[in-house]
């Protein structure tokens, strides 16, 4: 049938940090003219939609606050739909929380009160976070995460993810994350989806890790196409568990593999 949309994810894709991946603008503008239906993902929950969709048009990408799913959002939605005006504490950023207030949830910081514990990344994470969440779920509050992720990547190298503060939780309480909303989590395809309208076997994800965005990929039974313009190198793939249908070096190759996904 085709490819019709893209999932493509945005540090190591799209850009690096500041620094739009050459050739990125122009290929999604001819994927864009050919129709193609495209939806940025992020499991970083550092910023707003709207900030990412603000970003992306500076560096010559046009994008709105509906073109992108990030893991904050697919956390509201899914703590929304569980547990409706839930009391949830958050270890994150204030964009973090403003979305999931946004979804109706109540923001709570005393652990006998808390039904539901956040993960996420979080720069600003504090012994006394940490403390807060140890003492809710100690208490039998639920333990979600935004992300999977050891690192961020950004231009120069890496910076520790939200792997970090879920292991810390881990360690502590003894409890393991119950579930963790953003890439590779079908909760993150889900949204996606919805927002491209089309069904699995009509997309395809492009992204710069293998147990992320190729690994979401492959278990949803979207088109997995790595890029080598973030954090996987090539010698990885030799022994990875996991394997993408496609490698690119960087998303300026896309419009010549979807000429040949559609041909």
């Amino acid at each position: 049938m085709g490819v019709s949309g893209y999932l493509l994810d945005l540090d190591g894709t799209v850009y690096l940090g500041e620094r739009l991946i050459p050739g990125a603008d122009r290929a999604i503008a001819e994927l864009r003219r050919r129709g193609r239906r495209i939806v940025f993902l992020s499991n970083k929950p550092l910023h707003s939609r709207a900030d990412y969709a603000s970003k992306l048009t500076r560096l010559g990408v046009p994008a709105t606050e509906d073109d992108v799913i990030h893991s904050s959002y697919v956390m509201a939605r899914y703590l929304a739909r569980r547990a409706p005006g839930g009391r949830v504490y958050a270890i994150g950023e204030p964009p973090l929380l403003a979305e999931l207030e946004a979804a109706g949830l109540e923001l709570c910081e005393d652990p006998r009160r808390i039904e539901y514990v956040v993960a996420a990344f979080d720069r600003t994470c504090t012994w006394e976070k940490i403390n807060t969440a140890f003492q809710a779920i100690r208490r039998g509050a639920r333990f979600v995460a935004t992300n999977p992720d050891p690192t961020c990547p950004v231009e120069g190298g890496e910076i520790p993810d939200a792997a970090g503060v879920i292991a810390a939780l881990e360690a502590t309480t003894g409890r393991k994350v119950e579930d963790v909303v953003g890439k590779p989590s079908p909760h993150t395809v889900s949204a996606a989806l919805e927002r491209l309208g089309l069904p699995a076997g009509e997309a395809a994800m492009v992204g710069d890790r293998l147990g992320t965005d190729v690994l979401m990929a492959r278990r949803a039974g979207l088109v997995a196409i790595l890029t080598l313009s973030g954090v996987t190198r090539p010698e990885e793939l030799e022994w990875a568990g996991v394997k993408p249908d496609y490698v690119i070096e960087s998303l300026a190759e896309l419009p010549e593999l979807d000429a040949e996904l559609n041909g």
